[in-house]
């Protein structure tokens, strides 16, 4: 299917255009990014957001950084190159696709020809490469999610935004709605509102009328009552760092709903890229855990919703234990428990 979906971001000559998805559902504009910490902007103010989408942006903002690098010298390029490097990386603790693009960025800048010129133009070639590689990837992601699903007619429970407006195009939990529908089969979707900033009922509800799919926008804390009256088939959600051991981390509110899916036999998907599979962290432990600014909760726009004098927790994700997660779908396939090996075999590493 054409999804009908502003792109998320894209190069306009020598600019990175960005998607702010700050204003939406009410008004498509970009943020025009002509340096890296412009980008970095983006991407920690959540203009920009969903891990595949912030490794994408990644390769774009150190790309800008390359090109403002002036010397002729190799030598000194990369110097400077690995520093801006290291600022990039420091953007967003949690979602590992931004340090994975920052090291095949790196990677390319050691191992490419001692032209400086020329490693800007194939800095630049990489950062579109991995955008149009994302789609692909999400697209495959689709079709193996899609295999899941035997029922002509189902209900997708979800949570945050995990589909275009996350991506370089198409989605990973939603790329399996979209999958879905292409298959034949009529699909809805329940929407977590995903608080505190709503990126279920600003950009889910938004992205999912666009494409014509059926979509009701839930409280967070409703899944427990929606699935016991049986209104759900499924729950696929994206992440931002999955442990070798299959723990998932994602937008916080991921574990009470897989909490609800376990106890009421409720498939619980995880759909995401091998990237997102950090061999380095052994199991949720190893997943930093971001906080923000305590000013989101305490306020939707301009207006105070808590007391003056309360405080806040503004954790912005969780973890879900491994036992809860039904099974990972990637773009190789659908990985199942036991994690620390089919996670393994499919990062080609050994197994803890």
């Amino acid at each position: 299917m054409t999804l009908d979906i502003p792109a998320t971001l894209y190069w306009q000559g020598d600019t990175v255009m960005v998607l702010d998805q700050r204003r939406l559902p009410a008004k498509v504009t970009y943020i025009p990014c002509r340096d890296m910490a412009r980008v970095i902007y983006c991407i920690k103010t959540l203009a920009t957001r969903g891990a595949p989408a912030i490794g994408v942006a990644a390769a774009m903002g150190l790309a800008l950084a390359a090109r403002g690098i002036r010397t002729k010298d190799p030598a000194a390029f990369r110097r400077r190159f690995r520093r801006k490097a290291e600022v990039m990386r420091a953007a967003r603790p949690t979602a590992v696709n931004l340090s994975w693009a920052v090291d095949r960025c790196l990677e390319l800048v050691e191992q490419g020809p001692d032209d400086v010129a020329e490693l800007k133009r194939l800095l630049k070639a990489e950062s579109q490469h991995m955008l149009e590689e994302d789609l692909a990837l999400n697209q495959a992601m689709g079709r193996h999610g899609a295999k899941l699903v035997r029922k002509k007619r189902v209900t997708v429970m979800t949570h945050c935004n995990a589909g275009s407006l996350a991506t370089g195009g198409y989605g990973t939990a939603l790329g399996v709605v979209y999958a879905l529908k292409e298959k034949g089969v009529e699909v809805s979707v329940i929407a977590d509102e995903t608080r505190p900033l709503l990126q279920g009922a600003r950009l889910t509800a938004w992205e999912l009328a666009q494409a014509g799919i059926p979509v009701r926008v839930a409280v967070d804390g409703a899944a427990g009552v929606i699935m016991s009256r049986g209104l759900v088939d499924l729950v696929v959600v994206g992440a931002d760092r999955i442990a070798m051991n299959g723990d998932t981390a994602n937008k916080v509110g991921t574990f009470n709903l897989a909490l609800q899916a376990h106890y009421h036999g409720v498939p619980f998907y995880v759909a995401a890229p091998l990237s997102t599979i950090d061999p380095r962290a052994a199991s949720g432990a190893d997943i930093p855990i971001e906080e923000r600014d305590p000013d989101e909760v305490h306020y939707i726009g301009r207006r105070r919703l808590t007391p003056a004098g309360a405080g806040a927790l503004n954790f912005a994700f969780d973890v879900t234990p491994s036992e809860m997660v039904t099974a990972v779908i990637t773009e190789k396939g659908v990985l199942r428990p036991p994690y620390t090996q089919s996670l393994a075999r499919a990062k080609g590493v050994q197994p803890a």
